[in-house]
Parts: C-alpha cells; structure tokens; sequence
C-alpha cells in the first residue's frame, strides 16, 4: 500500500479496476495502528519490487469492491499479517493526492487480536514508539500520523476556577501521578496574574512526568509559562486562515474546540492537531442542551482527518467506548480532577 505525497511520488501502476473508488474517483485504503499496551506500534517495510521498496509504512491495503471498511482491514490484516483482529476502532481519514489518482486512507487502530505478526508478502515489521521512531525511511505522509499518536487518551480541562487553585494543583499532583499526560489549562476568569501564575506551576509540576500542557486562548500566556501549545475555542480558530507562524515550532500543539462538521473541517484546514467535538452526552453543566450523540459523534470523528477527543457527559472509564465510535479519546473537566 503505496502513501506519500505528489513532490515525492513516481507516476504509480493504475491500480487495475479491481479496487473500490468513491463518487470522486477516490481510491479508498484501509491501514492499520496496531498498538501494544505500551503504546509501540507496528511498521512495516516495503519489499523489493514494490513502489517505494524500503520505505517503512503502517500495513494495509486497497478496498475491494463490495467489500466494508472493516471487512477489508481485516482481510488484509490476516493476509499480510496472518492475524485475526478484534475491535477495530475508526480512527482518522487522511486524503493524499498522487500523479495517478487520489487516495482516500481510512486508518483504524487495532488494540486487539489473535496470533502473532509474521510476513506473508515478504515485509519486515518492527514494533515502533510513535514519539522516537527508529526505523527509515519512513513514507513522508506518515509524520501527521506519528504526531498524532503521541497524544494520549485522555485530556484533562483545568478547573481551580471551581475547586480552588490550591485544591486543584493537589489534584493535579494525583491525576499525574496517575498517568494523566496532557492538560488544557482553562480558568479564563482567573485575574491575569492569578492565570499566570497558575500556568506556571501547572507547567512545572507537568513536565516533571512528561505531561504536555496547552494553555486556553492565549500565546503570550502560553510563551511566559513554559507551556507546549495554544487551545483555541471555534471562534477564535475561525480567525485564521491556516496554521499561524507562531504554531509551526515543534513540537508545539494546536488544539481547536468544535460542535459540528463546518468547525471540524475549519480545524483540519488549518491544520490543528487535535479537535474537542462536544457535547456528546447530557453534561451538567448545560442541563437540557442539544446533544451529538454517538450516532452523529462518529460520523464526523471517522470523517476527521485529525484526531478527535470527546467531551461532554464523559469518564474515565469511557475511553473504550469513545474509541469504538472514532475518537481519539476522551477530554474531561470534572473527571480529570475527581
């Protein structure tokens, strides 16, 4: 399964009329995100004689004709691979234009499966940590893939404005300790100082395990603490055209909150690396207001070409479950810090 981009692509074979295209002449891919308890994943290698032999890719393949998603990914799984998967999660669909035709890439993570990875076409595999890949070269159009898997599944939404500041670094202390590895510091109506001071001491008790945190709104806030990126709600992203100058450092993040597929696509654009999309479920804070649902949740996550948290009306013990229905994970105000 041949990935990349136009500038780095040979004219490639006409896939033969078997495999299935969309209304737009889209030829449609399934890839998968094989993923260990400890987050390696699986990559393979490119045999000889193929496009791009010796590039490192994640397996996959083309869908047949009549053929689901699903039933393709896991046909080809057993083909290449010889294993039989089990709950494959929708994750991010990624759109690459090539010289010959354009390639609609439906990733999927795997968590689990039968039998042990071994080649059946010749490829070699390697089982990789998304944040210090060692294999090369790696197909271009993987980098976004990578980036993305380095963000955790779980994101927790700052609340000292309700709990107290004190009470809350406490917390935070716990929630850390716990494994909680990325941080939205929130706390907009925190007098400037306060909020400074604030991101200051969540930065430096953060980084002591390896948390990344984002700070609400504000690049000179986010500068003056130490923070690793910038979350912006929808209509501040509506402002930009594209990813700003100031957000291309990495491995700087970008995270953009939105309720619906025109906010979604505006973040994709402007090339966010995550989106919140919310309300899922009833939440406590809005009683009686309209909600996505799971139904309409993953439409629009298995649609995103960037990864998607769910907010609203969610736990700690939904990330499973958020999973199964295309997010990356799930985004947690109350929960993060019970």
């Amino acid at each position: 399964m041949s990935r990349g981009t136009p500038s780095l692509s040979p004219t490639l074979p006409p896939d033969g009329g078997g495999s299935k295209r969309d209304a737009q002449n889209e030829l449609i891919v399934v890839a998968a995100v094989l993923t260990q308890p400890d987050g390696r994943v699986l990559l393979a290698q490119r045999p000889a004689g193929k496009v791009y032999a010796g590039y490192w890719e994640f397996p996959g393949g083309k869908v047949e004709p009549g053929e689901s998603l699903e039933t393709a990914l896991a046909r080809e799984l057993h083909e290449e691979l010889g294993i039989v998967i089990n709950r494959p999660c929708r994750w991010i669909t990624r759109v690459f234009e090539y010289p010959h035709a354009t390639v609609r890439l439906n990733f999927f993570r795997v968590f689990e499966w039968q039998g042990e990875p071994h080649p059946h076409e010749g490829q070699i595999f390697s089982w990789q940590r998304p944040d210090a890949v060692e294999v090369t070269p790696l197909l271009p159009a993987n980098a976004p893939i990578l980036k993305a898997l380095t963000l955790p599944s779980v994101l927790g939404i700052s609340h000292a404005e309700s709990l107290g500041v004190d009470t809350f670094l406490a917390r935070l202390d716990v929630a850390l300790h716990n494994g909680l590895r990325l941080i939205q510091l929130r706390d907009k109506t925190l007098p400037e100082d306060s909020r400074l001071q604030l991101a200051r001491e969540t930065v430096r008790r953060a980084h002591l395990h390896g948390a990344r945190v984002l700070v609400n709104g504000s690049l000179d806030l986010a500068r003056a603490s130490g923070a690793d990126g910038v979350h912006l709600d929808s209509s501040a992203a509506a402002k930009l055209a594209g990813r700003p100058d100031w957000a291309r450092p990495e491995p700087f993040l970008l995270g953009v909150s939105c309720h619906d597929d025109t906010e979604l696509a505006h973040a994709a654009r402007i090339e966010a690396d995550f989106a919140l999309l919310s309300p899922v479920l009833p939440t406590l804070t809005h009683p009686g207001a309209a909600t996505l649902g799971w139904a309409r949740f993953s439409e629009l996550a298995g649609a995103s070409p960037i990864p998607i948290y769910g907010l609203g009306g969610l736990g700690q013990d939904d990330v499973a479950l958020a999973q199964s229905h295309g997010a990356h994970g799930v985004a947690l105000l109350r929960g993060a810090w019970a």
